[in-house]
C-alpha cells in the first residue's frame, strides 16, 4: 500500500486522466500562504486542447470531492500540460519531441543542442546543427548517455513546407 500522498493522488487519479485519453504527468501539492495547490499534469501524443483539459479538470475535481485524500483544508486545483520547454524523463516524451529542438546534458559532462530525427528503445538519432556555414551532421544519442533534456523554445523555425518549397524555387 502507497504511503506518500502523492502516490494515494496518482492511484486515484491516473484512471481518470488515463480514460480521457491523456497521461498523467506529474502530480505536485504546494502551499502557497495559507492554501494549498495541487498541481496537475497531463499530455498525450497529440497534445491536450483546452476542452480536453477542462473536461479532466472536472472529472479530478468530483474525484477529490468524494474523497478525503486531500485531507479537510482548502485546496485550489489546477490541471494543465507540461509547456514548451518540458523536460524530456520518459521514452514517450522522446517520441513526442521528434522534429524538435533539445539540449541534452550528457553524462560524461558536456551539452549539446541537437533536432531528435528519430527515436527508438535504445536512444535517438539527432540532427546537430552546423556552425559558422557548415551543414549540419547526424549523431547518435543512447538513452545512458544523456543525464538531462528539455525541448527549447524555437521562434524563427521554418517548417518543413517552407523548406522544401525554397529548395523547389
Amino acid at each position: 500500500m502507497s504511503t506518500t500522498q502523492s502516490e494515494r493522488l496518482r492511484e486515484l487519479l491516473e484512471p481518470l486522466v488515463s480514460s480521457q485519453g491523456l497521461d498523467l504527468e506529474e502530480i505536485a501539492v504546494d502551499s502557497v500562504g495559507r492554501k494549498r495547490v495541487l498541481r496537475v499534469v497531463v499530455d498525450s501524443d497529440t497534445g491536450a486542447d483546452l476542452d480536453q483539459i477542462a473536461d479532466v479538470s472536472r472529472a479530478l475535481s468530483a474525484k477529490l470531492d468524494e474523497t478525503n485524500v486531500m485531507g479537510d483544508g482548502a485546496y485550489d486545483l489546477e490541471v494543465g500540460t507540461p509547456g514548451a520547454e518540458r523536460e524530456l524523463t520518459e521514452h514517450r516524451h522522446y517520441v513526442r519531441a521528434v522534429d524538435r529542438l533539445v539540449r541534452f546534458q550528457l553524462t560524461e559532462g558536456g551539452e549539446l543542442v541537437a533536432r531528435i530525427l528519430t527515436v527508438d528503445d535504445d536512444g535517438v538519432d539527432l540532427e546537430v546543427p552546423g556552425v559558422k556555414g557548415r551543414k549540419a551532421t547526424t549523431r547518435r544519442l543512447a538513452f545512458g548517455d544523456i543525464a538531462k533534456a528539455r525541448v527549447q523554445v524555437e521562434f524563427s523555425r521554418k517548417d518543413k513546407k517552407d523548406m522544401k518549397e525554397e529548395e523547389e524555387a
